[in-house]
């Protein structure tokens, strides 16, 4: 008889020994633990880098008991007896990995189930269905993904589903509807698809549905109108068709209902009157239009009411003066025309009215304020008229006051003062405003923002005392005379003061050179003299800051001229003075000489590109130099193109390298510090520079969804379109209106917008083109010199950018068919290409969607009309394209 030779193996014997004493051991555990045995197989499946459980063990000294060993682990809640274990609670454990669920099967008992807040993944096990006790299972802030396993409906005695925040795809699960006992339902925050079913509005006991941040299509369902024990309703942020049921007016036990940004249509149903206990209702972000229903008005228990970013026209129905509880009224951003009725101002308990970026007329309500907590007031961009009747002594809870962009009169009420919670108070633009600024404006103790640009404001700047909290002030564009007060330098956190366009006088305060907040002085095209102060701050503000100023002097302009000079002293003295100053000169000139040639032989020895340096901004780690280039194999031979290269920490970065000479570095690096100061969500970070006197390579964020310019011929719905479109614009309007001074982009095009892991558009490589040269060629980027070449103005540039985004828009609107806006001048090739583009998006039978492909081109033409002047501003382009009534996923709402 022949034998496996590994039965001759003394080893193999070794392995059976050991493996026949665990079995001993294990048997009596199984025999009378198994669930502490299961909760260890359980255990063996978990990712636990930070050993959360490391009192899942069995002890050495383990003897088998009627008691279950687990109920002292952590995480398990058994019965009073220890017999039986009840919670399994493994929230916010640090837990990963997927699970098999095959242990799920003993726990009979389980009431409890909860794995939030952890990084489990892969598909839900099915096992976790034969948990028939259960009343809680809480799976929420995971990423469990793949379809939602059927199988729900066999625990019936379930109360919770939390399934919040993970990577579901497909239907939502129908057969969950069947569970009679279920109160609490969350699919939100997945990626669950197709329509709501229509099974959902069988639940018997259901009181929260979250639905919300998922890709659900289709029409709502009428049927959900039948769930009367419903509270809470929240299912936004999808993309439906059609109109809100009617039926949702029977939903008699409603108190919270949410279908914002939900790409719903049709009016708001009048009956929504029927829900008495309604306290919340958010539509905004639609395609909603018609009249707001006076029988909204019937809902006594409404408290917050957001209708805004829809189609609503007509007025506000005068009976909102009966909603007696309402805190919050928000109708931003609408048709909405007719004065605001004098009975809003009268709501007790409203804080927050938004109502800018519609048609309102006439005055604001006489009491606005006087009767309740009034804490924000928006009612900028309309058309209000006459005397700005807040009494600010009534308002001591304001904190946010927008009046921009009206057409207000009779200055600013001096009582403003009294405002003692005022944070934020903007008055721009309205021009015929006229008065002065009210003596004690500064001594507001929260005051933080003030604007009053173009306001016809005159007389003096009042002293700053008591300026506490104050960070921002703007003040261009009015006939402020008089000398900025000293007394400015009491503004410790001051970081903006914009004053261009006055007719101020005298010097800038030398007390503001100590100041360690101030980023911008903007004092251009007034009458100040005198020499600017010397410290870095003033040195980094551009010169655009102190154009326009005749007397002025210093850097960053030009040098200021000294009284006497060496000439001029040596004349004035003696022969011998003269001898004696013509010898110390030639010494320290021969010293110089000296000093000279032995830095020469160092720098000759060391190599001309000096050190390496590194400038880090916000989002990038503390690197070294060092760290930088130990990530490039070879520094030198460094693509000139933006490369890929990973940190040391593992942070994947883009890198540009760009050459530069010891005279131009420090002027590029002030430039690049700008640009890498600027934060915004349509923008790439600069997120550091690593120099040396001959090159540096600039580190931005890595986008992996490649650039427009590669995609351009991929055919993409409306929507897609509008969205990129606007991201871009919101980038330009904050590079143009927001940064101090102003960042041009210099050399928009496709291949400068790339894409994020969710592909929402970014500007690569803005403000680079004033101060690096680009080109095609394979040399790298070269230093614009000053003395050869073109260079523009800053104004100059902001025209370019606007001209380019023109035809920008029609490169994404034709796929890239179409980039040149001279060929579409004729009314009839304008019409020819709507029709096309809306062909192109089958958008053909949607008058809205037509009206806004010509809108769209409409703000390309403008932005490419041949006179710059006569180009719109890219906060204009951006309101413009902000206001199609198609956009809406997520646009900007503000300019």
């Amino acid at each position: 008889m022949q034998f496996p030779m590994e039965i001759l193996n003394p080893n193999y014997n070794l392995f059976l020994l050991m493996l026949f004493s665990l079995i001993m051991m294990i048997e009596p555990i199984l025999a009378t633990d198994p669930l502490s045995y299961s909760l260890l197989s359980l255990k063996s499946e978990f990712l636990d880098n930070t050993n959360t459980l490391n009192d899942w063990y069995l002890p050495s000294d383990f003897k088998p008991s009627t008691q279950i060993i687990a109920c002292s682990w952590t995480g398990v809640k058994c019965s009073q007896n220890s017999s039986k274990i009840t919670t399994l609670d493994l929230s916010m454990k640090n837990l990963g990995g997927s699970l098999s669920g095959e242990q799920f099967n003993l726990f009979v008992d389980l009431i409890e189930l909860n794995l939030s807040h952890n990084f489990f993944s892969g598909q839900l096990p099915v096992g976790i269905f034969n948990l028939t006790s259960l009343k809680t299972l809480d799976i929420s802030r995971n990423n469990f993904s793949g379809h939602f396993p059927s199988g729900i409906f066999n625990l019936q005695n379930l109360v919770v589903l939390d399934a919040f925040s993970n990577s579901f795809s497909g239907p939502l699960p129908g057969d969950v509807s069947r569970i009679e006992s279920l109160k609490i339902l969350n699919f939100a925050g997945s990626y669950f698809s197709g329509p709501i079913p229509a099974d959902y509005g069988n639940f018997r006991a259901i009181e929260f549905i979250h639905l919300a941040g998922n890709f659900l299509s289709g029409n709502i369902p009428s049927e959900l109108g039948n769930l009367k024990t419903l509270s809470h309703m929240e299912i936004g942020y999808n993309s439906y068709e059609g109109e809100i049921p009617w039926h949702f007016g029977n939903m008699s036990d409603l108190v919270y209902l949410d279908i914002a940004d939900a790409n719903i249509s049709g009016s708001i149903p009048k009956e929504f009157s029927n829900l008495t206990k309604l306290e919340s209702l958010f539509l905004f972000r639609n395609q909603i239009n018609g009249k707001i229903p006076w029988e909204i008005s019937k809902i006594l228990t409404l408290k917050s009411l957001d209708l805004s970013d829809n189609l609503l026209s007509g007025q506000i129905p005068e009976s909102f003066s009966e909603l007696k509880n309402l805190r919050l009224l928000s109708l931003m951003y609408n048709d909405l025309s007719g004065p605001v009725p004098q009975g809003i101002a009268k709501l007790p308990q409203l804080d927050t009215l938004l109502i800018w970026n519609n048609y309102f007329t006439g005055s604001l309500p006489e009491d606005l304020g006087r009767f309740s907590r009034l804490k924000h007031l928006d009612v900028s961009t309309n058309y209000f008229v006459g005397e700005i009747s807040l009494q600010f002594g009534n308002l001591p809870h304001i904190s946010y006051v927008d009046l921009s962009r009206n057409r207000f009169t009779g200055g600013i009420s001096s009582d403003v003062d009294q405002a003692y919670e005022l944070q934020y108070f903007n008055v721009s633009y309205n021009s015929k405003l006229g008065g002065i600024l009210p003596m004690k404006l500064w001594s507001l103790p929260n005051l933080q923002n003030f604007s009053m640009v173009s306001c016809g404001v005159s007389a003096n700047i009042p002293p700053f005392e008591n300026c506490k909290s104050v960070s921002v002030i703007e003040l261009r564009l009015n006939n402020l005379s008089g000398d900025i007060p000293k007394s400015v330098s009491n503004c410790k956190h001051l970081l903006i003061m914009d004053l261009a366009n006055n007719n101020l006088t005298g010097s800038i305060p030398a007390e503001l050179a100590s100041s360690s907040s101030l980023r911008l002085l903007n004092v251009s095209y007034n009458d100040i003299s005198g020499s600017i102060p010397s410290n870095r701050a003033f040195k980094t503000m551009d010169r655009s800051a102190f154009f326009g100023n005749p007397k002025l002097c210093g850097a960053p302009l030009r040098p200021c001229r000294r009284e006497n000079d060496i000439s001029n002293g040596l004349e004035l003295g003696s022969r011998r003075a003269q001898k004696l100053a013509w010898v110390l000169i030639l010494c320290a000139v021969i010293v110089l000489f000296i000093m000279a040639a032995v830095f020469g032989i160092v720098y000759f020895k060391r190599g001309s590109n000096g050190q390496w340096k590194m400038v880090v901004f916000n989002g990038l780690p503390q690197f070294t130099a060092k760290d930088v280039l130990r990530s490039f194999d070879y520094v030198e031979t460094l693509p000139d193109s933006i490369g890929k290269v990973v940190l040391p920490t593992g942070i994947t970065v883009s890198a540009k390298k760009i050459e530069w000479g010891p005279k131009e570095m420090k002027v590029m690096l002030e430039s690049l510090t700008r640009i890498g100061n600027a934060r915004h969500e349509n923008l790439t970070r600069l997120l550091g520079i690593c120099y040396n006197n001959r090159l540096a390579y600039l580190l931005y964020d890595y986008l992996p969804n490649g650039n427009l310019a590669e995609k351009i011929g991929m055919r993409r719905d409306w929507e897609t379109k509008c969205k990129i479109l606007i991201g871009v614009a919101r980038a330009l309007c904050f590079l143009h209106h927001d940064c101090y001074p102003a960042i041009p982009h210099g050399n928009l095009k496709a291949s400068n917008i790339i894409f994020d892991e969710n592909m929402e558009p970014h500007l690569a490589e803005y403000g680079l083109s004033s101060i690096v040269g680009s080109s095609n060629s394979p040399l790298p980027a070269k230093i614009r010199k000053e003395t050869g070449g073109f260079r523009t103005s800053i104004s100059e540039e902001l025209y370019k950018d606007v001209y380019n985004f023109g035809e920008l828009i029609l490169e994404v609107l034709t796929n890239g068919r179409l980039a040149n806006a001279s060929e579409i001048t004729q009314h009839a090739q304008r019409e020819d290409l709507i029709k096309e583009v809306a062909n192109e998006n089958d958008i053909v039978l949607s008058l809205s969607f037509q009206e806004d492909v010509r809108s769209a081109i409409e703000v390309a033409l403008q932005c490419t009309r041949s006179r710059p002047s006569d180009r719109p501003s890219m906060q204009e382009a951006l309101k413009l394209l902000s206001g199609l009534k198609s956009v809406t996923n997520g646009m900007a709402r503000k300019a």
